[in-house]
């Protein structure tokens, strides 16, 4: 069996031959994790076309590279270009038409073992913006429109990325902060439950995996998210209060359930404090399936890579089934 079975194995809720699955939903520790750059954002954008190319190559290089070190099953592939905070790139991005070049160059280049990832968006998240909150309950036919038109427009970008070689999508859409959900019970009966559904409904008949990411609180609906057929849900975020144990619990067969390593603890804590909790992690979720190891959250640039090789260290020596 390979390390893509157990990722497959995983997201069909069963439990792997071999090993539980590793999988970040973005590491950006690249460049510590090779000793080489990866060039990415407005870096790329500065280059030639031709260097671009050159890049690109080098890039999917090192992802496959790490990979293979670090023992993952799949690896994402740098998203559209978004910001972070006002006037701030994300980290893991490439301009426009790049990032489709980039997949496919990276599905070239992957061995066949290794699943693909892409993030295409399909579900509306959290807006904090005032004229968001206003509109939610003055114009909320608007909402309907919008939540429409995210989901048909993520289900365009699964095919094209199916056609390059993906073998499942995920939609990163925060609904919830460490307070608790961004929508209520109603809201999410309108905007988020029918479209998740008519999103992990189109990407099955297409032959790809559904992977819903939000970070927050989401323990009184994990039960809804779980009706809606998607494939996985990442985060199940330990610092909005997330026990993966009672949600794996809560979800009773009908979710893989990716992390939750502390990305806090990945980023402040020593080697020997990641080790032990991902060993227990291991050993609390492991059993039955259903479960990928990873981080919380994006693996930051200024992650000691010490750190992540002790959580790596620890799956395996305890993540063998």
């Amino acid at each position: 069996m390979s390390r893509k079975d157990d990722m497959i194995a995983a997201l069909q809720h069963r439990e792997p031959a071999t090993a539980v699955p590793a999988w970040e939903i973005e590491f950006h520790a690249w460049d510590a994790a090779s000793d080489k750059h990866m060039v990415l954002g407005r870096e790329f954008e500065a280059l030639t076309a031709a260097e671009q190319e050159k890049a690109m190559y080098a890039n999917a290089g090192i992802m496959i590279g790490v990979g293979a070190e670090m023992h993952w099953s799949a690896i994402t592939s740098p998203g559209a270009y978004w910001e972070q905070s006002p006037g701030k790139l994300a980290y893991y991005c490439l301009p426009g038409e790049a990032r489709y070049r980039q997949f496919a160059i990276l599905r070239e280049m992957a061995p066949p073992d290794l699943m693909l990832i892409a993030n295409t968006g399909g579900i509306l998240c959290a807006n904090y913006s005032e004229e968001f909150c206003e509109r939610m309950f003055e114009e909320p036919e608007m909402i309907d429109s919008m939540a429409e038109e995210t989901c048909a427009y993520g289900v365009e970008l699964a095919k094209r990325f199916r056609d390059l070689g993906a073998d499942a999508v995920l939609s990163a859409s925060d609904i919830a902060d460490n307070s608790g959900p961004f929508f209520n019970p109603q809201q999410m009966e309108r905007w988020i439950y029918p479209y998740l559904t008519r999103w992990a409904e189109a990407l099955r008949q297409t032959g790809l995996f559904s992977i819903l990411h939000s970070d927050g609180n989401l323990a009184q609906y994990v039960d809804g998210l779980a009706s809606c057929g998607i494939d996985a849900l990442q985060a199940i975020d330990p610092v909005a209060g997330m026990d993966i144990v009672r949600t794996k619990a809560q979800a009773a067969g009908r979710l893989c359930l990716c992390g939750n390593v502390d990305c806090g603890m990945l980023l402040l804590g020593a080697p020997g404090q990641v080790f032990d909790a991902t060993r227990d992690l291991l050993l609390a979720c492991k059993p039955g399936g259903n479960f990928a190891l990873g981080a919380s959250n994006a693996v930051q640039p200024e992650v000691p890579i010490a750190n992540y090789r002790a959580m790596v260290e620890a799956w395996k020596k305890f993540g063998t089934y």
